[in-house]
């Protein structure tokens, strides 16, 4: 499982680990310090011997990319967290259906 932060966050924690190592830290001591496993600390090691550090940078997300830009994404969660009813539907409950129609109608997006 992918660890929490953003591409740029963990590519920084790969190289604070490489820091860490340069000032004689164990594996195990700097797994503590930066909250992951040793294996990752010790795989981090072995990428940039191999690669350099061009081998630390983050890989590319793999799949489609979203057609929601992240405003559009932010504005999204504020009309669904508004209810269906703010968005004109009878009933309070939200269906697959109906947040694709406010995606078509509020976003322009399909």
């Amino acid at each position: 499982m992918r660890p929490p932060g953003s591409p740029s966050q963990l590519e920084r924690r790969r190289r604070r680990a490489l820091e860490l190592h340069k000032r004689g830290l164990t594996q195990s001591a700097i797994a503590e310090q930066l909250g992951c496993a040793q294996s990752s600390v010790s795989r981090w090691g072995d990428t940039y011997q191999r690669a350099g550090p061009n081998g630390l940078a983050p890989k590319p997300i793999p799949g489609r990319p979203p057609k929601r830009s992240p405003p559009q994404q932010r504005r999204l969660v504020r009309l669904l967290l508004q209810g269906p009813l703010a968005a004109g539907y009878r009933t309070d409950l939200w269906t697959t259906q109906r947040v694709a129609e406010v995606i078509r109608r509020r976003l322009a997006v399909s």
